[in-house]
């Protein structure tokens, strides 16, 4: 009697789990719930190949009215790195990073009127993609805010030579981690209403 109540016990423990984790066989799933901001770099070269496929990926994200507004700076010149990483250095530059992307808003691009500031929604999507292709191929990447802080902006302009049209709305180093981060967990049950609040 008391294998038998061990044994359903193991079954249902087991059951709980699987139904739990039950997505994380999927491997675009497993890429979303494992992603994790990666801050300290080896300083190891990625590949031009490597780079194309996560501007690829940027590039696939939605946009309002397919609109498309984006710009993408990839700095790989170690000296303008250094130059980011010192005049901002909340964007990680200083940590060694192959690249630093910039994903940038492309203001003759963007939606006339008040649709204007759709472009931040889209090279938010844009981001995220990227972020979600680097994890997949192995690499590490972080999101680091620039945009609508006007002193990032403008260093960030400057440092770049950006032109008026250009806005950057955030820089993310990318490389081989140096440091693997914990994955959390951050479903939060209490933050979701259905139909009304």
């Amino acid at each position: 009697m008391r294998k038998t109540l061990l044994f359903a016990l193991a079954v249902l423990l087991f059951a709980g789990c699987a139904k739990q984790n039950s997505n994380m066989g999927n491997p675009s799933i497993e890429t979303i719930m494992t992603r994790v901001s990666v801050r300290q770099f080896t300083g190891g070269k990625i590949s031009a190949e490597q780079i194309d496929t996560l501007l690829r990926a940027a590039m696939a994200a939605p946009s309002a009215i397919n609109k498309q507004p984006w710009a993408f700076i990839v700095v790989t010149d170690e000296t303008l790195i250094e130059r980011l990483g010192e005049a901002l250095p909340s964007s990680r530059c200083s940590n060694h990073p192959a690249c630093a992307i910039v994903p940038c808003g492309d203001m003759s691009k963007a939606i006339e009127g008040t649709g204007r500031d759709f472009w931040i929604h889209d090279v938010s999507a844009a981001t995220e993609n990227l972020l979600l292709a680097a994890h997949s191929m192995g690499l590490g990447a972080v999101w680091t805010g620039v945009y609508p802080g006007m002193d990032r902006v403008a260093a960030t302009r400057e440092i770049l030579n950006l032109p008026e049209h250009i806005i950057p709305l955030c820089i993310v180093p990318v490389g081989y981690p140096a440091e693997q981060p914990a994955v959390k967990d951050k479903y939060t049950p209490e933050n979701i209403h259905y139909n009304r609040w």
